[in-house]
């Protein structure tokens, strides 16, 4: 390799991007949205998306729970609120009494606030 080739490697720009937490937990939910998105989906894949879903706010609460997370008060006890209404709706699901739109709803509307706030990279 010259000189050349290795001062262009150099100075390329990375292709790996700095990625936040707060741009990791929006990849996250995006994911798991997109799969409580596909309604022809088979049902197994359905409730799947909908175990990864409660995991995932269930690990949400159990951040904002602890009294070392630094959002605000207010914002910790709205997110475990979501967990909470998360879990239910998602048993009202299981039971055959709702869909999943609420679910998408939510977690859309968390997306949201992720990108307005910086989260995306």
């Amino acid at each position: 390799m010259n000189a050349t080739e290795l001062a262009r490697q150099a100075y390329a720009p990375s292709t790996a991007s700095i990625r936040t937490p707060r741009s990791i937990e929006a990849q996250l939910i995006s994911e798991i949205t997109g799969r409580l998105s596909q309604r022809d989906a088979p049902y197994a894949q359905i409730v799947s998306a909908i175990h990864d879903n409660r995991q995932m706010w269930t690990a949400l609460a159990v951040d904002v729970a602890d009294d070392e997370n630094a959002l605000p008060k207010e914002l910790r006890a709205s997110i475990f609120y979501l967990a909470e209404f998360t879990e239910f709706h998602s048993q009202k699901f299981l039971r055959g009494e709702a869909d999943v739109s609420a679910l998408i709803d939510v977690n859309t509307s968390i997306i949201r606030g992720l990108r307005a706030s910086g989260g995306m990279s």
